[in-house]
């Protein structure tokens, strides 16, 4: 067995270590010693003929073909195969040409290690052979003819991934052509796997067999069931239960051609365009740990503004500036939180990036308005989408010719066509792109001083198909709306690039791959091909945004972008695209929040009120109350659609000053969630079997969701319902909108709850020390509101734990850290044991919270058995600061659902919530309360 440290072992160890393992993985000596292999519909598939330790601890193998098969192409003759335990929990098996350099994910842009092309120099004269080489807790083997690998849990011997192929496999042996790569693994019937996107998926947050998932980012409305949307993410998380036992690992296929994955519920198949095989394989256990060790290596989670956590409000179709200015001065009016007000390109001249309509939005005016918002905290975000208009009087088309930063075909800049007319495409590929665009942005902030950036149509979307030319008097010049193509083109079929022998299920039709988007055969920066970088498109342009911002006064940026790629999420939010104002796309949205969540891009949420058309009142209503719970939470609307901001129904605007109240409240902990996105990867939003993973009936569930660990949120998503039928793990749970309510399972429990139309049903989670504050109208004054302390104990507890934290920093700055002086971070910790309750924290780096004058006001301990006496505060071991006799002790028995507050004997329990006010404890202070329960 080779351990993923062992890069340099005494030679004679060295073969000894090898050679011990020569059952199961055996080269092949000859073409005469070998099976042959079976007839297979595509491929012959491949035999390992070396195998070598690499200079780097790894392994090295030379894989030849069987005979070759001309189906979709020559087979590639000699495939390099690389295995390397990257760390204890990650493995990377890589396969791609021996004898040509292929396309890969650049690694400039997705930053990790190299894969070794030299072996230690070592028993070189004969081939090696292993049947497990073994790193932390996952074990790499091989069958050397066909080819075939397999990836075990070494903690438990389960297989987690296995391209084996025998004649009853509805799958190939590894295909390996230069336009079609073919890979597929067995599955256990009973694995959940979650993944795979983006597409809108109608059966829930889990992936259902025989649907198709087809990856490769396209402009097409998020109403499109089972196809392929803007964003690419060939990565999957399985989760499988044991007896009882929950176990999750990870899978990326690190690819950014377009491909088809075939899901059959017992094998999922790999059917991919181009490029290589770079898999990465996550080991888990806990689903938390898949996506801690997956962020680790695309990058975390981009540092989040607080106030990108307030509400934002936009539409496409505010024709003018007093338009905006009546939105906000409304939304003020009706009292419902606001903290960001958006432009489509309603501001632009003629739709053209980084310039000002004069007439609509005159700069003066503008500026105006923007000095009155930002006095009181708000902030401002327009639109920028990647297409730059043709025209000779354009200063970022003129400069963007001169500097040679568009995308080429047959040598002259590729010609498309969306909003303002015809249009080249930036290739962020190129450096000078990149300095040319940071360049544009600083331009446009000395002309608009907007807060972040809004990047959209970048997948990138194009109104024509083909090789375009601009007749004369025929295209629009950018005066409005308007996506039916008045290019003159032709379609390009003459390149293997633009009609590649396999067809995926492009748009659910098999499409031409360039269908309205840049002609795949087009050329970016060293010859690159659309064809190949085609869906990192959106990720280069958020990167290039993202320096471009951060540049301009080293402030922490906020983008917001609708194509995504492996890796966005360290750069950019995201929000789930055009959507409708329908009941099912309500229900979609969870699905899809949930699933960027394990992409690592946690800031998401979908256009509250749907994109188009109207959304009925009552739907409206329902929507703005799951909306406030999205991470990113936004109401947007079409252009031909009807108003639909929040005080535009008095109905709505109730519903949403209760749960948009609610929402601000919680900004401190869902600021401090954006912290362990930032630093763990842990989704904001996650599903229930996050927190809750032996429960296996949990692992389909798409209609609830988790903020953190234990905020548990159960929306209303059918029309004409005033209860919603609501799935409680097993433990106590407290309404966070009237903590006195509690429900008690025992087991897991389905629970039918009112929710009349301006309800919302919230619950936390036992054993949970939840921060909030007073909320307000804008982030900026609820942020300096004082604390209130929510303890969660289990009900009637004599014996019991609750833990929280607190992030605070200065979030102007560009990380999210702790030791620089401008943030805090605090632990909350309690007990109830032997009938005393005890209550404390403990501060890192105080002085920022100090600075601010940051107090706890008031501490509310859910589930006690009673309260006694004895009281007694100290704050940094000082008992003496705060007067105990001051401080207010109300008591209120909880109320609970049915008989679930019985115990085992069938007798009930007391429990009571118990609100200690009067405080005035700073929270960069550590301090201690304590106090006896009486117990009853």
């Amino acid at each position: 067995m080779v351990s993923s440290s062992s890069s340099s072992l005494p030679s004679i160890l060295h073969l000894t270590l090898f050679l011990l393992f020569i059952s199961l993985c055996t080269p092949a000596s000859s073409s005469k010693s070998r099976t042959p292999a079976a007839p297979t519909t595509i491929g012959n598939g491949y035999r390992l003929v070396s195998l070598q330790e690499s200079s780097d601890g790894g392994l090295l193998g030379h894989l030849q073909v069987n005979r070759k098969n001309n189906i979709y192409g020559p087979d590639i003759p000699n495939l390099h195969l690389y295995i390397k335990h990257e760390t204890d929990d990650r493995l990377r098996v890589h396969i791609s040409d021996a004898q040509q350099q292929r396309w890969e994910v650049p690694y400039d842009l997705l930053p990790r290690d190299r894969p070794a092309t030299k072996s230690n120099g070592k028993s070189t004269a004969i081939p090696i052979a292993v049947s497990e080489f073994s790193g932390g807790e996952l074990i790499f083997s091989c069958i050397s003819d066909p080819f075939s690998f397999a990836v075990k849990r070494k903690s438990n011997g389960q297989t987690l991934f296995n391209t084996t192929a025998d004649k009853s496999s509805p799958y190939n042996s590894l295909v390996f052509k230069d336009q079609y790569l073919e890979i597929s693994t067995s599955l256990p019937s009973d694995a959940s796997l979650y993944g795979l996107g983006e597409n809108s998926q109608p059966h829930g947050i889990k992936l259902y067999p025989n649907d198709p998932y087809t990856l490769w980012t396209t402009d097409q409305s998020a109403i499109n069931l089972n196809m392929d949307l803007y964003g690419s993410h060939p990565v999957y998380m399985d989760m499988r239960n044991v007896g009882g036992e929950a176990y999750a690992h990870g899978v990326l296929l690190l690819n950014s051609n377009g491909m088809d994955v075939f899901y059959r519920g017992s094998s999922l198949t790999y059917k991919v365009i181009g490029g290589i095989m770079d898999f990465y394989f996550f080991s888990g256990p806990s689903p938390l740990g898949v996506v801690d060790q997956y962020t680790q290596l695309i990058g975390r989670p981009a540092p989040m503004p607080y106030w990108s956590l307030g509400f934002h409000q936009c539409r496409w179709g505010y024709h003018n500036l007093s338009v905006v200015e009546d939105v906000v001065e409304n939304y003020n009016k009706a009292n419902i939180p606001l903290d960001v007000i958006w432009n489509d390109d309603d501001h632009m001249d003629g739709h053209k990036d980084f310039t000002l309509n004069p007439n609509a939005y005159p700069r003066p005016k503008l500026l105006n308005f923007l000095n009155k918002i930002h006095a009181r905290g708000m902030k401002y975000i327009v639109i920028i989408d990647p297409g730059i208009g043709v025209n000779s009087s354009y200063g970022t088309y003129q400069r963007g010719l001169a500097k040679d930063v568009f995308i080429k075909y047959e040598g002259k800049p590729y010609l498309a066509q969306v909003w303002p007319g015809a249009v080249n495409f930036p290739d962020f590929l190129n450096p000078a792109t990149v300095s040319w665009w940071g360049d544009e942005v600083r331009r446009f902030h000395e002309l608009v001083p907007v807060d972040g950036l809004w990047i959209d149509m970048n997948e990138a979307s194009n109104f024509c198909s083909g090789l375009c030319t601009i007749p004369k008097g025929k295209c629009p010049t950018g005066t409005g709306p308007g996506w039916v193509c008045c290019l003159d083109c032709k379609n390009i079929t003459k390149t293997r690039w633009d009609d590649p022998p396999y067809k995926i299920n492009a748009s659910g039709t098999q499409v031409p791959i360039g269908y309205k988007t840049i002609a795949t055969s087009a050329v970016h920066y060293n010859g690159v091909h659309e064809y190949d970088a085609h869906s990192i498109y959106g990720f280069s342009h958020a990167i290039a945004t993202h320096k471009a911002l951060q540049g301009l006064e080293g402030k922490r940026p906020f983008i917001l972008s609708r194509s995504t790629f492996v890796g966005s999420g360290r750069y950019t939010a995201h929000w789930t695209g055009d959507n409708q104002g329908t009941w099912n796309d309500i229900k979609y949205s969870i699905s899809t929040m949930l699933n960027f969540g394990i992409f690592g891009i946690p800031m998401v949420g979908s256009d509250i009120c749907g994109f188009y058309p109207q959304p009925t009142e009552e739907l409206c209503n329902r929507w703005i109350e799951l909306g406030a719970f999205y991470p990113f939470s936004r109401d947007h609307a079409n252009y031909y659609s009807p108003r639909q901001e929040l005080y535009q129904w008095e109905t709505v605007a109730k519903s949403a000053r209760n749960a948009l109240g609610m929402r601000y409240k919680l900004l401190p902990y869902l600021y401090t969630l954006t912290y362990e996105a930032h630093t763990t990867g842990a989704p904001i939003a996650r599903p229930l079997f996050f927190s809750f993973p032996n429960i296996k009936e949990l692992y389909g569930l798409s209609t609830q969701f988790l903020l953190g660990e234990s905020l548990m949120v159960s929306p209303v998503l059918d029309q004409g319902r005033t209860n919603v039928s609501a799935v409680f793990p097993p433990g106590t749970w407290y309404s966070l909108f009237d903590p006195s309510q509690a429900i008690v399972a025992k087991q897991l429990q389905t629970v039918t709850l009112d929710a009349p139309l301006h309800v919302i049903n919230v619950h936390l989670y036992q054993n949970t020390i939840l921060p909030m504050q007073r909320g307000g109208m804008i982030s900026k004054e609820a942020r300096m509101t004082p604390f209130t302390l929510i303890v969660a104990f289990p009900a009637g507890a004599t014996e019991a734990k609750a833990n929280g934290k607190l992030y605070l920093d200065n979030d102007e700055l560009p990380e999210m850290t702790i030791g620089n002086g401008q943030s805090t971070y605090v632990d909350f910790s309690a007990t109830a044991s032997k009938d005393v309750v005890k209550v404390w924290s403990d501060v890192e780096e105080s002085k920022f919270a100090l600075e601010k004058g940051w107090v706890i006001e008031k501490i509310t301990v859910l589930g006690l058995s009673g309260i006694g006496g004895e009281f007694a505060i100290e704050v940094e071991g000082n008992s003496g600061i705060l007067d105990a006799s001051k401080v207010e002790l109300v008591e209120t028995e909880h109320k609970f659902l049915d008989n679930m507050k019985k115990d085992g004997k069938g007798e009930e329990k007391k429990s009571v919530m118990v609100e200690i006010g009067g405080l005035d404890l700073p929270v960069g202070k550590k301090f201690t309360m304590s106090w006896k329960m009486g117990i009853s």
